[in-house]
Formats: structure tokens, C-alpha cells, sequence
């Protein structure tokens, strides 16, 4: 996932279909807890590293921002938080006792300044760590590793496995908003103006099934869970993008608000117990994570790239 970008080429509305109740239900509880959850939180000291772990023990609760993205963090069918990052938050949280999380929806854009007008405690998005973000956040250290995937059409008739080959073939690409795959389409040689950008990756789906794009780029765990229940798509197989000539591996974590690296370090501790154990991939593999998109990765050097 990505930063923001303020000049999007296309915007395709998602033509909501019987396919996708699980998700348009959960978009929709999302919605309504949006309007629930601007209520600011209690702003930290800042000193010897904030005292915002405390607060939150006394509280017994903490405040996760969210995205409304599948399968990283949203509100199910049944008006229930989950995945990837709000069950790991559930787990590390309540390894440092606090037993209670609480969704803030918000659009991705929103979620670092958010986190920093204190309307929510902690990022819990599956937000790539990226200099920029380093510079506004801390991070905690990833949690998961992410390489690139399209959705095509069932039997991917344009043999479409990287941006070279769908540069190759001119295809119509379309992505996400703020999507990193953004910058992975440029720097294969797409003009941005030339990029489909759609409110998410149901709209996306949709694009390809209507035959109105040729792919739509993403994460490859957001292509296999979208694609897996449609008749007319299928998602390729994991690639890694080129970023300055170079591959390019993605991590998602948790982010923080600067003066709180009291509350970032315990919540390192736990996510590194969790990742020697196998717990950690334990608890992720249900939302569609394979054992290869764990990670050694620190938030030190992503930050640096």
C-alpha cells in the first residue's frame, strides 16, 4: 500500500454485485463506524518516550485506524473488525494488557494524519513503510513482505505476468487509489496520466471482468482473495517489481505516532516473539498470506530505501 496521490487519472465507479455481499457488507458497517469514530484520544506527553502504553493498559481499549481494505483490515458481513493487522493487534495488544481493540475507519489517505491529530491510537492498515511515511510516523517493524499480482481474464489471454509484458502488449491497466503498484506501473515506463485508478480493488475486479482494462495491479495476497470467487478472472502468479532497475520488496506494518517509541518498542518485543514462534503466520494465513510473505525485514532499512 502507498501514499496518497492528489491528480488521479480515471475514476471507475464499482458496479456492486451478488459476488461480492461479504465485502460491500462489510464497506457498508465500515461506513457507519466512520461516522462513530472521530472522537479525538487524549493527547501524549511525548516525554521519555510517551506514556501512551499506560494510558492504554488503564483504558483496557485501543483505537485502530483502518482502511476498509480486504484482507488487511475491515468490517466484516456481520459488522465485526478483522484482518490481517486488527486480529494481530488484537493478539499483541492483549499480550501487553490491553484487551480490547476499536475499529476508526477512515480512507487510506487519512490514516497518517489522523493517527497524528490523535483521532485513533495506532495505524493498523498493513501500511508500507516508505522514507516519506518515516518522516511523518514510526513504524513498527513489518509484519509481512508483499510482491506485486494482477487480476486478468480466465486464462489470462494476453499473457500478462509483469509490467514489461503488459507494456509490451499495450495493455490498459488499471489500480488502486494510492496504491503502490502506481509507481511500479511508471517506473516500467507507464505514463501515470495513462493509468486507470479505481476506488478499490472490487472496482477493480469489475474493471477486468468487464473488459474495460486488461489488468488490475496489487498486492498479491489483495489478487488472490478478490479474484478467487469470480468466473470470468484469475490472478497471476507473485512477481517482484522493478523500482530504479533494482526489486523491490514491500512491508506492511504497523505505524505510531512519533513520540510513542515506548509503545512502538513493546509492540516490536511481541511481534518478534509471535514471528519466532510461528504464531504470527499462524494468525495471518486465514486472510490469504503464504509462509513466503513472512519477513526478516526491519522498518531501519525501508525506511533508508
Amino acid at each position: 500500500m502507498a501514499a496518497p496521490r492528489g491528480n488521479d487519472a480515471h475514476t471507475i465507479r464499482s458496479e456492486r454485485r451478488h459476488t461480492r455481499r461479504s465485502v460491500l457488507a462489510g464497506l457498508a458497517a465500515f461506513g457507519a463506524l466512520g461516522a462513530a469514530g472521530c472522537t479525538r484520544v487524549a493527547s501524549a506527553s511525548g516525554e521519555n518516550g510517551g506514556d501512551l502504553l499506560e494510558r492504554l493498559r488503564a483504558q483496557g481499549v485501543v483505537r485502530l485506524g483502518i482502511a476498509g481494505e480486504v484482507p488487511f483490515g475491515y468490517i466484516d458481513r456481520d459488522g465485526r473488525l478483522t484482518g490481517e493487522a486488527p486480529e494481530l493487534a488484537r493478539a499483541i495488544f492483549g499480550r501487553l494488557g490491553v484487551k480490547r481493540v476499536q475499529p476508526v475507519p477512515t480512507e487510506f489517505g487519512s490514516l497518517i494524519p489522523g493517527l497524528n491529530a490523535q483521532q485513533f491510537d495506532v495505524v493498523a492498515a498493513g501500511m508500507y513503510v516508505t522514507p516519506d511515511r518515516c518522516e511523518q510516523v514510526i513504524f513498527a517493524d513489518p509484519d509481512y513482505q508483499m510482491p506485486d499480482a494482477f487480476i486478468v481474464r480466465k486464462g489470462n489471454p494476453l499473457g500478462l505476468r509483469t509490467y514489461a509484458d503488459a507494456l509490451r502488449r499495450h495493455a490498459k491497466i488499471a489500480t488502486g487509489t494510492g496504491y503502490a503498484q502506481i509507481q511500479h506501473a511508471v517506473e516500467a515506463g507507464f505514463k501515470e496520466n495513462d493509468l486507470v485508478i479505481v476506488p478499490d480493488q472490487v472496482a477493480g475486479l469489475n474493471a477486468v471482468e468487464s473488459g474495460r482494462v486488461d489488468l488490475f495491479a496489487a498486492t498479491a495476497v489483495t489478487a488472490r482473495m478478490v479474484a478467487r470467487g469470480s468466473a470470468k478472472a484469475e490472478s497471476t502468479k507473485p512477481f517482484v517489481a522493478l523500482v530504479g532497475g533494482k526489486p523491490k520488496a514491500d512491508g506492511g506494518a504497523f505505524a505510531f505516532r512519533p513520540t510513542e517509541t515506548r509503545l512502538r518498542d513493546a509492540f516490536n518485543a511481541e511481534l518478534h516473539k509471535l514471528r519466532r514462534s510461528g504464531e504470527l503466520y499462524r494468525i495471518v494465513r486465514p486472510f490469504g498470506f503464504t509462509k513466503a510473505e513472512m519477513t526478516t525485514l526491519t522498518a531501519k532499512e525501508l525506511c533508508r530505501r
